[in-house]
């Protein structure tokens, strides 16, 4: 009996062990302005990555999540296309407290769009939104085909979005910029100005403030959330920013 006891034991402690998690990711989606018909993609992209890559997801758009009790459980916290004010004072404190901790954050299109007047928030995401021409096809150039994700991509590829213009952070820049937009394939002319010119970053990473920090600019279009380069992309900066892996 003894033995059939430890056998089973053994059984149920292995099979844990095949089916536990590599992280847990928080998915947020809230937004206070513009508000984008592809998160419903968006959220459907995560879940599928979080499927292939064996690390389980939840999503939110009620920010009440943003207490230092919930966000303990996660090793790293999404922003897919939130725009506004999103996080009231006390909830600011709290996920500020999250990425001291060593905790991580993603940063998807318009999560540049968000939080304007949170100092700590502009320098987390690096480079904040500006203002964007129409939506078109461009040349996007790899930098760094080092960091997790990008292997697989050509150093130039045809890409269609909506592209952002960045106002330039007002100090020096610790970014890591991964990915530009080559300005000279589209028009990039709007009300605001002409482009960022020779420099034209639209995804980077950095670490920030004890914890991490991963950007990209793309994910407008909902289909993007079907294109397998966009996920391995996507994919590799989750997967930096929650673990702190898979730099070369």
């Amino acid at each position: 009996m003894l033995k059939k006891l430890l056998t089973l034991s053994l059984i149920v402690l292995g099979t844990s062990v095949t089916y536990a998690q590599q992280f847990k990711a928080l998915l947020f989606t809230k937004t206070a302005g513009f508000h984008h018909t592809a998160i419903h993609e968006g959220v459907a992209g995560v879940r599928n990555l979080a499927a292939r890559h064996n690390f389980s997801v939840d999503w939110q758009e009620n920010a009440s999540v943003f207490n230092e009790k919930s966000l303990k459980n996660y090793d790293v916290v999404i922003f897919l296309n939130t725009t506004g004010d999103i996080l009231d004072n006390e909830q600011q404190a709290a996920f500020e407290k999250y990425i001291q901790s060593g905790k991580g954050w993603v940063g998807v299109h318009a999560a540049a769009d968000t939080e304007y007047d949170w100092a700590w928030y502009n320098k987390l995401v690096g480079m904040m939104f500006l203002t964007h021409p129409a939506q078109q096809t461009a040349y996007l150039d790899v930098v760094n085909s080092n960091f997790p994700g990008l292997e697989r991509f050509p150093k130039r590829m045809l890409w269609t979005d909506e592209w952002y213009e960045y106002k330039k952070p007002a100090a020096a820049s610790d970014l890591n910029i991964l990915i530009t937009l080559d300005e000279k394939t589209y028009d990039p002319k709007t009300s605001k100005g002409a482009g960022m010119g020779n420099s034209h970053p639209i995804a980077w990473y950095h670490k920030y403030d004890g914890g991490r920090a991963f950007y990209t600019g793309m994910g407008h279009i909902g289909l993007v959330y079907s294109d397998q380069s966009f996920l391995d992309h996507l994919y590799g900066g989750i997967y930096w920013a929650a673990t702190g892996k898979g730099l070369k």
